[in-house]
């Protein structure tokens, strides 16, 4: 699948930001978890554009408000349906004006109001049936590779994910750095131990220091909750302890100087790499920091990222909502279990029959690809998970960005 990164082949859609969308879908958001059915059903017509994100949680929370107005005006998204309840304190209206000035349509139903669930589902379907037909014949504009944003996760990592997959990865993301794109790695819980040689990386001093508090929080707050990011099936794939774990994850950021760090929601300012702190500030009061692979690729997503590397030694299905999910397979014999769901087999490495370099060209090939049109391996299967849940964070200090 080798491609050229022309030009001349990568277009998006350019919105009103500037920014420009790989994909161009509905988001169909539920904003309160009495919700989800309705807007799961108003999607389900058409599932290849129209995608179902949401919050569930009654209570207003910053953390969500920011997160969902950063979705919904996504470079990948093209049009947005609101789906209420009514008596929710998520605030609605906050988030139809922040979609409306970013000059994509959006529609607000509240189910109190328009006549219940079958009522709200015809309703909905109707102005997505709508707004997909427009979006068809939205024009596209020249796209290159510099104006790319990726993330990057390990989910169901075991002994292989260190070796092969993540440091594919993580050459990937040298090369798209060299061209300009901006690349986000995160799961500070899982670079415990990685301080020093990460801090290393850092384009200045004061954002070393800033690297080194991140890990710190992360072990200060697994510490209080008396679990960490480490799960019986990572055990049961060959890893021992967090450490190791988190030399493997560590991996997946490559070489390049880390050029910040950035909290979800927070877009960076320019190529490069950036360092996504996903660990809540304050006190513990949120349960677990990340649920699920999926918090993570959403929190990104947020961030701007329009596809996401998933390297994984155990194996995993999940895809995304509105951004493209990557499926790398460290482990070979995962990837002949499970290949119709995974992407790149950099199992080939430990069998002699590649090179990581040829790996992570392959990767960065795929990414291309991606940008190009072509689907990915989730998309194909109809994967659109989401997940979002209560968090709270500080706002980032200069030298989390250096000029």
């Amino acid at each position: 699948m080798s491609q050229t990164h022309d030009k001349a082949q990568m277009r998006g859609w350019v919105r009103q930001d500037g920014r420009k969308g790989i994909r161009n879908v509905v988001a169909v958001a539920y904003l309160v978890e009495c919700a989800h059915h309705v807007a799961r059903e108003i999607a389900r017509e058409d599932r290849s554009a129209a995608h179902v994100i949401g919050f569930p949680g009654c209570f207003p929370n910053a953390y969500a408000q920011k997160m969902m107005e950063r979705l919904c005006t996504h470079p990948n998204v093209g049009a947005v349906l609101l789906v209420s309840l009514g008596c929710e304190s998520f605030d609605r209206y906050q988030l139809a004006r922040v979609v409306a000035e970013s000059g994509r349509p959006v529609e607000t139903l509240v189910i109190q109001n328009a006549g219940g669930t079958r009522a709200t589902i015809a309703s909905g379907r109707d102005w997505v049936r709508d707004r997909i037909a427009e979006l068809a014949d939205a024009p596209t504009v020249p796209m290159d590779v510099s104006e790319l944003v990726v993330g990057t996760v390990c989910g169901g990592s075991d002994g292989t994910s260190g070796i092969s997959g993540n440091p594919a990865a993580g050459i990937a993301f040298d090369r798209l750095v060299e061209a300009g794109a901006t690349c986000i790695f995160e799961e500070t819980g899982e670079l415990i131990g990685c301080e020093d040689i990460m801090a290393a990386r850092a384009s200045t001093p004061e954002l070393a220091v800033e690297l080194r508090a991140s890990i710190s929080k992360a072990a200060r707050y697994y510490a209080t909750l008396g679990f960490g990011s480490f799960a019986a099936g990572n055990a049961d794939g060959g890893l021992t302890t967090i450490e190791e774990k988190s030399l493997g994850a560590y991996m997946k950021s490559g070489q390049s100087l880390i050029s910040g760090l950035i909290k979800p929601g927070d877009f960076p300012p320019r190529g490069g790499l950036y360092l996504m702190d996903v660990v809540p500030d304050g006190e513990v009061r949120f349960g677990f920091p990340n649920i699920s692979d999926n918090a993570e690729i959403v929190e990104m997503m947020a961030s701007g990222a329009h596809c996401t590397l998933f390297v994984t030694g155990r194996g995993s299905v999940v895809g995304s909502a509105l951004a493209p999910v990557i499926k790398i397979a460290a482990n070979p014999h995962m990837y002949r279990r499970l290949s119709e769901d995974m992407d790149i087999n950099a199992g080939r490495v430990l069998e002699g029959t590649a090179t990581l370099d040829e790996i992570g060209s392959e990767i960065f090939d795929h990414v291309v690809a991606l940008a190009c049109g072509a689907p990915s391996a989730s998309e194909s299967l109809g994967h659109q998970e989401f997940i979002l849940t209560y968090k709270s964070f500080e706002p980032i200090g200069p030298a989390c960005l250096p000029a």
